[in-house]
């Protein structure tokens, strides 16, 4: 390994290797261990992994990132062969497979065996190299150079991480592997990426001009995890493993960046007039690069170039310290001993490798699990899941007792309430939230307005109807009076009837409505009072306090509440620490996995059962510590409580409490039936607007009908008076009738025109008119085709057979009650007879109380 001469930084260097054929041997044992089936359906894969297999060992993309891919995806590879295809001298194994690798910093050595953890640790190691390769490749000078440089150097640190924690210890039990693959060198190595990772971010502090305190903490780390590689090179296995220039570069960086610490931090501390310090700790940072350049060979000229400027810049500032202090300060510059070490900031950390490297989702020879197993794997995995069940009703069942002995000893709720922090019970306190966000009682008045607006505009459209029918009855009257009997037109009244009816109803049913209306407001009045109490806010200032004695003979108050506290509070923690084993539980499980053992493994596997059940021992013990520590407190707590309550004289509180929980709980009872009322007066006046809308509609085109029918009957009574007239000498026709429509004058008729309504084939026309007019209280025949002054089917609806009404005006106003706006009884189908008009019912039938609930 050398050192970047543009970089002043270290890379490792992949390992190298011999060929192996994958191919044939992982066949031949799929063949004889599954199927020949399964092993032409494990062609594609075998063919994957073999060609992986000599990218490795052949680069043909040099790029340090195409490179790292290609190491991820085999190493995800491997990760999926290990479970399948036990690799050793075994003769039932795959025994073919050698692995060879040569040492990375001595290749002159090597290691071969025929083990699955030498290929595993050397693929390891050279993604840490690619890793290292990449950051050093990128260009520092930039932001995103100096970040990626960073986040390269995390990455092989944490692919040595690995390696040292998780490979090459079974690579080690096996023995004959190379140095490079220890333990020991992974860590160095571990160590050695770290350093330079935080060396970019001392850079970057640096460009950023952050303050001196900050990067001298910084450079502080910078050198610690120098000298912690620098300390394991010395020792063995390394000692005598490494070039020189290796070992001489990470002790002089060690130097430089110690020195670089007392630098900045000498900065720090001639800004702050402390100059007997800042001397001291410049001639520290000088001693220690003086040192190291005593002893160090072979280093690159840019890092030696980066040493000599430090070195110049500190003898500098400390020729101007010691100046000052003989001058100014005369402060005694304290020995090095006395002074505490410079502290340091780790911005660093290895990055986790394992979802990188996970091979979970690929699905490499993924349909190849022996069919024992598979059967052993079973019965293992019902093993743990009885010891899961069995744990997890213990530790449910003691958050249980838990529960249930606080409540009935009240707690924690008399202690909140002794602070004055106490809350409603969960279901009161969103009924009351639910009250205030709909306007609360203070709102009923504003709807109660609203209900009286209805009213009022029910009213006036019963008024307008009615002085539309009481108009156009005067005028016939008028016209009858006039003309006697030659005003052969049925009477108004006989005619409206129904209309009348209807109305009249409609007017009772506002008069019931207004008297339900009225005692809504006597009730909102009655019990405004009663109901202030959901508008404060919070709700719990109405709650009663739990006040301390008001003597007490020993003041002991507080040392007995504080020790109910502390007993709580553990007994909270028990219950948090509940919780955490059962999730641990859980992800125990879920980590669980033996098959990779089981696929190794041949003969019995009870030994490995028991190995493996062993590890939920501990958990286990656990579980059953904490509930019998659950069972000592609850007893404490209950000891403890009984004098909390005798003392603070808890009974006399609870009572209070629960009356004001009843008092609130009425509230919100009368108030939501109060509301509730309201909004059934507004659906019916809001139905009721629409029945005399359409009974208004009606009127209206009655109305106009018998205005039509009236000029027309006028001009035959004139031309009968003028014919009378004539036969008897006189010429002139009466000028002093009235006529109803806005027209003076009456509209010519056509000679052939008839008027279909009053028409009846059965009756003779009477003399001196174009048709004969129908008696309306009788049965209404069949219709001829309509008149061209009516719309079809317009005049049938004032016939003594009313058509069905467009709407039910029988329903009740407010489904489900039986107060003055429910109309107890019900329209009848239609028979032959006319059918009771919907609002007809006798005033007996209503009920006497209101629509809303009993006050």
């Amino acid at each position: 390994m050398a050192a970047s001469a543009v970089n002043v930084m270290l890379a490792v260097h992949e390992k190298k290797t011999t060929a192996v054929d994958l191919y044939r041997p992982l066949r031949q044992y799929i063949a004889t261990n599954f199927s020949e089936r399964e092993a032409q359906m494990a062609e594609d894969d075998l063919d994957s992994v073999r060609q992986m297999r000599s990218e490795v060992e052949k680069p043909t993309n040099p790029s340090p990132e195409s490179r790292r891919d290609l190491l991820l995806s085999y190493y995800r590879a491997i990760a999926l062969i290990e479970p399948r295809f036990p690799i050793s001298a075994d003769r039932s194994h795959v025994n073919s497979l050698n692995f060879t690798w040569y040492d990375a910093f001595k290749p002159s050595k090597k290691a071969s065996l025929q083990s699955i953890h030498l290929e595993k640790s050397a693929i390891l190691f050279n993604i840490g190299a690619a890793y290292s390769q990449i950051a050093l490749s990128a260009d520092r000078t930039s932001p995103a150079g100096l970040k990626q440089a960073c986040n390269g150097f995390q990455s092989a640190a944490g692919a040595f991480s690995m390696l040292r924690e998780a490979v090459a210890p079974k690579l080690a039990a096996l023995g004959g592997a190379t140095i490079d693959l220890s333990v020991e060198c992974a860590g160095m190595l571990e160590r050695l990426m770290l350093a330079q990772a935080q060396e970019c971010f001392f850079e970057k502090v640096i460009a950023d001009a952050k303050p001196h305190g900050i990067c001298s903490k910084v450079a502080r780390q910078v050198g610690l995890f120098y000298e912690e590689a620098y300390a394991t090179l010395n020792a063995a296995p390394l000692n005598q493993h490494f070039d020189r220039t290796w070992i001489s570069h990470i002790q002089l960086k060690a130097a430089q960046f110690y020195a670089e610490a007392c630098y900045r931090c000498s900065l720090e501390l001639h800004g702050k007039e402390e100059i007997a310090e800042e001397i001291a700790r410049l001639k520290i940072g000088i001693n220690a690069l003086t040192d190291a350049k005593k002893s160090v060979k072979g280093i690159a000229a840019p890092l030696l170039d980066a040493v000599s400027r430090l070195e110049g810049y500190m003898n500098q500032n400390l020729e101007r310290a010691i100046k000052e202090n003989d001058r100014v300060y005369l402060m005694r510059v304290p020995p090095a001993s006395s002074l505490i070490s410079l502290p340091a900031a780790s911005l660093v950390k290895p990055v986790l490798m394992n979802e990188v490297l996970d091979a979970s989702k690929e699905r490499l020879f993924s349909n190849l699990i022996p069919d024992n197993s598979t059967k052993s794997l079973s019965r293992y995995t019902e093993m743990v899941d009885d010891i899961i069940r069995t744990q997890a009703e213990k530790l449910q069942q003691g958050s249980e007792i838990t529960r249930v002995k606080l409540k009935e000893m009240d707690l924690p709720d008399s202690i909140l309430a002794l602070d004055g922090s106490f809350s409603l019970p969960m279901d009161l306190k969103e009924d009351v939230e639910a009250v205030q966000i709909s306007g609360g009682p203070a709102g009923l008045e504003a709807e109660l307005q609203q209900l009286t607006d209805l009213r009022r505009v029910n009213q006036e459209l019963l008024v307008q109807t009615e002085e539309l029918l009481q108009k156009e009855a005067n005028e016939d009257t008028q016209f009858r009076t006039q003309f006697g009997t030659k005003w052969t037109r049925p009477q108004s009244s006989t005619l409206t009837k129904n209309l009348l009816d209807r109305l009249n109803r409609f007017a009772a049913n506002l008069k019931q409505a207004a008297e339900s209306d009225a005692r809504i407001e006597r009730s909102i009045r009655d019990h405004s009072t009663f109901m202030s109490i959901l508008d404060r806010r919070p709700i719990e200032s109405a709650l009663p306090n739990l006040a301390r004695p008001i003597m007490s003979l020993d003041n002991n108050e507080d040392a007995i509440v504080g020790a109910l506290k502390q007993s709580l509070r553990q007994l909270e923690n028990l219950g948090a620490q509940r919780a955490g084993l059962e999730d641990m539980l859980k992800e125990m499980k879920r980590k669980d996995d033996i098959l990779p053992k089981l696929l190794a493994t041949s003969g019995s596997h009870e030994d490995l059962f028991k190995k493996e059940i062993a590890k939920y021992d501990s958990i286990r013990e656990e579980i059953t510590q904490n509930i019998e520590a659950q069972e000592q407190l609850l007893l404490q707590i209950q000891a403890q409580n009984e004098e909390f309550a005798a003392i603070f004289n808890l009974e006399d509180y609870k009572v209070a409490r629960d009356k004001c929980y009843k008092q609130i709980a009425a509230a919100i009872a009368k108030y939501r039936e109060i509301k509730d009322n309201i909004n059934e007066g507004m659906k019916f006046y809001v139905t009721l607007q629409d029945a005399i809308n359409n009974v208004k509609q009606q009127c209206s085109d009655f109305v106009m009908t018998r205005n039509i029918q009236c000029r027309e009957m006028l001009e035959d009574v004139q031309r009968q008076m003028a014919g009378l007239n004539f036969a008897s000498g006189q010429s002139n026709l009466p000028r002093t009738t009235s006529h109803p429509s806005s027209d003076p004058q009456p509209a010519p008729r056509s000679s052939s025109f008839t008027l279909p309504f009053f028409h009846r084939p059965s009756e003779h026309a009477r003399p001196g008119f174009s048709q004969p007019y129908t008696n309306y209280s009788q049965q209404q025949q069949p219709l001829p085709p309509p008149s061209p002054y009516q719309a079809p089917g317009q005049y049938q609806q004032y016939t003594n057979q009313p058509p069905p009404p467009s709407h039910d005006y029988s329903q009740p106003a407010y489904p489900g009650w039986r107060g003055p706006y429910y109309n107890t009884q019900m329209q009848q189908p239609a028979t032959g007879h006319p059918p009771p008009s919907p609002y007809n019912v006798p005033p007996q039938n209503y009920p006497q109380g209101g629509y809303y609930r009993p006050q």
